[in-house]
């Protein structure tokens, strides 16, 4: 089997992929920073027998998004990890509108069309898995980390929809969306940003996220803590949500970096 990690140079992409090596898979792994990819790439092939084909490339930018595709679909692609995503954080009519742009343009624009192109390698296969980071956040609205929270949102539903179609056709295919809570990444640097409650552990999440996806679950968290939260928010009105996630979102305070 071989494997397609996008945001591989750090955080849950890169402990994924680390998580697919140790089954054996071989990967394709994607990020901005070749430096990290090589890195890693040397990492797993002395530790497993595997194959590692590093592709350098900036998702904000479609073209470059399609030209990965192009690039890598000769391979017979079984596993898609749809990870590649930042947030950015503030108060929406002060937050960079260009940050924003660039973020709609990783977690939805590059993650809708690599979903899209692989799913229908897929489906005329008949098999493979794919599987799209999201995040608990996808299941409210996110006051002063609004456009990040509606992005998640995005995939959630597309992913849900996307899965129905394919129950509907008693499709081969297995998708599934990971939706944690507060995970110990690079995120909140990048997000200038600090969580409020300890995170959980990167590569604890990556490893029972790829075992839920391989046994063909759905909605994937990081405990059942989470999974009932999300359960649960379906229970309470969107402006009772909104405003417990803005007294939540306003106490949190920028880094400073």
């Amino acid at each position: 089997m071989i494997a397609l990690v996008t945001g591989a140079s750090s955080g849950l992409g890169r402990d994924m992929a680390r998580s697919l090596a140790r089954r054996g898979i071989d990967l394709i792994i994607t990020a901005r920073r070749g430096d990290r990819l090589s890195e890693l790439k040397s990492e797993l092939c002395a530790a497993y027998d595997i194959r590692v084909k590093c592709v350098t490339a900036d998702l904000s930018d479609i073209n470059a998004v399609k030209r990965l595709y192009e690039s890598v679909r000769k391979y017979r692609i079984d596993i898609l990890i749809n990870n590649a995503g930042f947030g950015v954080f503030g108060e929406f009519t002060e937050s960079s509108l260009q940050d924003e742009l660039d973020m709609i343009d990783v977690n939805i624009k590059a993650m809708h069309t690599l979903f899209k192109l692989f799913l229908k390698d897929f489906t005329a296969r008949g098999c493979g898995f794919i599987l799209n980071t999201a995040s608990a956040a996808g299941f409210l609205p996110g006051p002063w980390f609004s456009s990040y929270y509606a992005s998640k949102a995005y995939i959630v539903r597309l992913t849900q929809a996307v899965a129905e179609e394919l129950r509907s056709k008693k499709s081969g295919v297995r998708v599934a969306v990971l939706c944690p809570g507060p995970v110990a990444t690079e995120f909140d640097r990048v997000a200038n940003v600090r969580f409020l409650t300890r995170p959980y552990s990167s590569e604890k999440l990556a490893e029972h996220a790829i075992d839920e996806l391989l046994r063909g679950e759905f909605l994937i968290t990081e405990n059942a803590f989470t999974k009932a939260l999300i359960y649960g928010a379906k229970l309470v009105p969107d402006r009772i949500l909104a405003f417990c996630a803005g007294l939540y979102q306003s106490k949190r305070e920028g880094r400073g970096e």
